[in-house]
């Protein structure tokens, strides 16, 4: 993504500490800013979408390949 987006990567990791890494990066991170989730647990296909609802963040783009799932997610405005 940016040079400015927050990066977690979470490869090789099963739910839940992907999308808790993908919460302690949020909280990390500015307003508006972007976070970008390297994950290889499937799981993560519906708890990021889930985590990005509850909490108001917008899930820009999502991609899979060859195992790896990858996520831009940005930060809701304060």
């Amino acid at each position: 993504m940016s040079e400015q987006s927050l990066e977690v990567d979470a490869r090789g990791l099963k739910c839940p500490e992907p999308v808790m890494l993908l919460h302690a990066a949020i909280r990390r991170a500015s307003a508006g800013q972007a976070v970008h989730l390297l994950a290889t647990d499937r799981s993560t296909q519906r708890d990021v979408v889930k985590f990005c609802k509850f909490l108001g963040h917008d899930l820009e783009r999502s991609t899979e390949s060859n195992g790896e799932f990858e996520y831009w997610i940005r930060k809701a405005e304060a």
